[in-house]
């Protein structure tokens, strides 16, 4: 499996952004723009909170086993990979919905003093915080995660030097 990488969140949430953006100046100008629901943050934070208790958690008997504690509890490599899934998947989703909710809340900037318009802005500028927070969770739980590099099998293809 490979890495989350940095870029491909970073593109996802700029293209869903700027996507969001043009959608919501578009959609203000033919009707109404629909709102930012209060519980896109609230959402977004509890997947951040499991995936980081996940990560704590696997850390904890991982070191455990490590270090070879008596009654030390054993990791099991398919919920691990499982674990590493989501996190993915929970990264991405939450790269692709915090910037559409930073599309639409940089065009509510325009519209902070109606009182409705700055309660959606706060909300949007909350889900994009708490959709880095779920980024950053599942960075975190894919490092926990990682296998340590086996010199042994990368050099295993190549003819020693004399």
């Amino acid at each position: 499996m490979k890495e989350l990488r940095i870029r491909v969140l970073a593109g996802v949430f700029v293209v869903a952004g700027v996507l969001s953006w043009a959608g919501a100046r578009l959609w203000n100008a033919v009707g109404t723009l629909p709102g930012v629901p209060m519980a896109a943050p609230i959402v977004l934070a509890a997947i951040a909170v499991i995936l980081l208790a996940t990560a704590l958690s696997l850390r904890a008997r991982l070191k455990a086993q490590r270090e070879r504690q008596p009654d030390a509890k054993g990791v099991d490599p398919m919920m691990a990979a499982r674990a590493v899934v989501f996190g993915h998947a929970s990264a991405l989703v939450a790269a692709l919905v915090a910037g559409m909710y930073g599309g639409t809340g940089v065009f509510l900037l325009e519209y902070l003093e109606i009182p409705a318009r700055r309660d959606q802005a706060i909300y949007a500028g909350v889900s994009v915080l708490t959709g880095i927070a779920v980024i950053a969770a599942a960075i975190f739980l894919e490092r926990v995660c990682k296998l340590p590099d086996d010199d042994e099998h990368n050099n295993a293809g190549t003819a020693p030097t004399t």
